[in-house]
């Protein structure tokens, strides 16, 4: 009987928190966008690299997925966990996932995304500004 291989579980699992930290990214530019911040293009353009970074590594997670018949599936929801199926050939395994995990695994991500972000080419940063001066 064929089991999920072990070096697939990352990018199952990337597949579960991926999708999650884009929704973050989304939620809190909204906030950027519609808030009192004085100075609101170098957070934009903050999120939008750790966005570009995060949606990059999604692409490859799902490629991978594709290409080796695996596929993740939301099952059921409650105040403590969340359920996931992960799906390969045809065995399905089934995970629980704290919900506290989830999100501080999310934020953990959040994190590395936007380090990243921070030390992205700032030029592109620069003539924006510059732009926006003229």
């Amino acid at each position: 009987m064929a089991h999920i291989p072990i070096e697939a579980v990352p990018y199952l699992e990337a597949a579960i928190y991926l999708p999650m930290l884009l929704i973050v990214l989304e939620n809190d530019q909204a906030q950027i966008e519609t808030g009192q911040f004085k100075l609101k293009r170098p957070y934009i353009y903050l999120i939008d690299e750790a966005r570009k970074y995060a949606e990059s590594e999604l692409r490859s997670t799902k490629v991978y997925l594709k290409n080796h018949q695996l596929r993740v599936v939301q099952g059921r929801r409650d105040e403590m966990f969340t359920e996931y199926q992960f799906h390969y050939k045809k065995v399905m395994d089934v995970r629980r996932y704290s919900n506290i995990r989830l999100r501080n695994h999310v934020e953990d991500l959040l994190k590395e995304f936007l380090n990243k972000a921070s030390h992205t080419n700032h030029l592109d940063l620069d003539l924006d500004l510059d732009l926006a001066d003229k």
